[in-house]
């Protein structure tokens, strides 16, 4: 199954087609797409790891108040893929280091 088949597609008009790269990997998002919707399209569930046990967080709430899809965007540590549009070219890295720590717990 291709990563745009994981998509809705009846009754959904979307924006135009770009790439963005997450870990080196190229991943197909639209126009107007977060990119939380655009990983979780590709079948990415994993965003960050745990600082203390790293343990696997992902897209949870969707609205940003959880902070568990925190990802290191354009070089900037600690964004939230839920709340960050994808634009064409972005690069995206899962955050797996603990000097992106912000001292929340987890």
């Amino acid at each position: 199954m291709s990563m745009v088949e994981k998509r809705v597609q009846k009754g959904v008009e979307r924006g135009q087609q770009f790439e963005i790269f997450v870990d080196g990997e190229k991943i197909l998002a639209y126009e107007g797409e977060t990119i939380g919707a655009a990983l979780m399209a590709a079948g990415r569930r994993t965003l960050r790891y745990t600082n203390k046990y790293k343990h696997p967080r992902g897209l949870y709430c969707g609205i940003g108040l959880c902070q568990e899809c925190r990802m290191v965007i354009n070089g900037v540590p600690n964004t939230q893929a839920c709340q960050t549009l994808a634009t064409p070219g972005c690069q995206v890295e899962t955050q797996q280091r603990e000097k992106y720590s912000t001292g929340l717990t987890g």
